[in-house]
């Protein structure tokens, strides 16, 4: 009980991620743990990092459920962005500005250049845990964070340049 209450919050928003329906998210992040379960009385159990375990089970999920191409949905991407909170006019205007290059800049990338930001920086995950999600090495993944960020970088500097002129 105390594993599902730590980890199904990451695990479903993770999930929501690529899917735009919440109950069909909140059926795969369970599904997850009953394959959790089930894998405590086989070979599949655990055996270096339970995190890690529940979210490439999650991608499993995602992949067998979706196929392995699909792009994290665009209103999903905009809840991990999150907006705005303070009152005043102007600022909120100019972060809502801001947020909303940053959404569109993401929704530019690959899909496996989205998954390695959002796993390395939404969820907060290791190198590590991150390349045995994505099934990986880590000198793999440590390139697709750098092409992720100088593709964000390059694509959020056009955005601003082009406010420039505008």
């Amino acid at each position: 009980m105390r594993i599902y209450e730590s980890y199904f919050a990451p695990i479903y928003n993770f999930i929501r991620l690529r899917v735009n329906d919440r109950d069909q998210a909140e059926d795969l992040a369970s599904e997850v743990f009953v394959k959790l379960v089930e894998s405590l009385r086989g070979r599949n159990a655990p055996q270096h990092s339970l995190r890690g375990w529940l979210f490439r089970v999650a991608r499993n999920q995602l992949n067998d459920h979706y196929g392995r191409t699909r792009h994290f949905s665009t209103e999903a991407l905009e809840e991990w962005v999150p907006a705005s909170t303070d009152t005043d006019p102007e600022v909120q205007f100019i972060q809502t500005m801001s947020v909303e290059r940053a959404r569109r800049a993401l929704r530019l990338l690959a899909p496996d250049q989205q998954e390695v930001l959002i796993l390395r920086f939404g969820q907060s995950l290791s190198l590590q845990e991150t390349a045995d999600i994505m099934g990986r090495n880590i000198a793999a993944i440590k390139s697709l964070q750098f092409r992720a960020t100088a593709t964000l970088r390059q694509v959020l500097g056009e955005v601003q340049q082009e406010y420039g002129r505008g």
